[in-house]
């Protein structure tokens, strides 16, 4: 299984939308997606629940939680999103950083714009990875 990290400070934005999208595009008999924060916050931006529910991906019951080297340990690639020098350095990991807005304090129209662009990120990752992806 090829596991994926999707990171963010709070991980109650970028990182839970784009683990949703992972997951729900890639075959998942191939690959898998986690997404984790370095100072997790209470529960995933409200604004955030609705702009994915109106694309048919619930977080409502999605919980942050913390970037560890532990739950990285096993994943082939890190994705980062604003936590910069704060996300651990895993030796081995493949690293990326997407230069993605923060949602949080957002107006729901700005999250739908960052929502769009992560999905068109998450189909050129899965595309550049090889794994057999399902349009979404």
């Amino acid at each position: 299984m090829r596991t994926f990290i999707f990171a963010c400070i709070h991980n109650a934005g970028r990182s839970q939308m784009s683990a949703a999208f992972f997951n729900s595009m890639a075959d998942p008999t191939i690959a898998r997606a986690i997404s984790a924060g370095t100072q997790p916050a209470e529960r995933v931006h409200p604004v955030v629940v609705e702009a994915m529910r109106e694309v048919g991906i619930d977080l409502a019951n999605a919980t942050p939680q913390k970037l560890t080297t532990e739950l990285a340990q096993n994943a082939e690639m890190l994705i980062t999103m604003g936590c910069g020098d704060e996300c651990p350095y895993i030796p081995g990991l493949i690293r990326d950083d997407w230069p993605l807005p923060d949602p949080k304090g957002q107006q729901l129209d700005h999250v739908r714009v960052t929502r769009e662009e992560i999905r068109e990120r998450v189909a050129a990752l899965l595309k550049k990875s090889g794994i057999p992806s399902f349009a979404q």
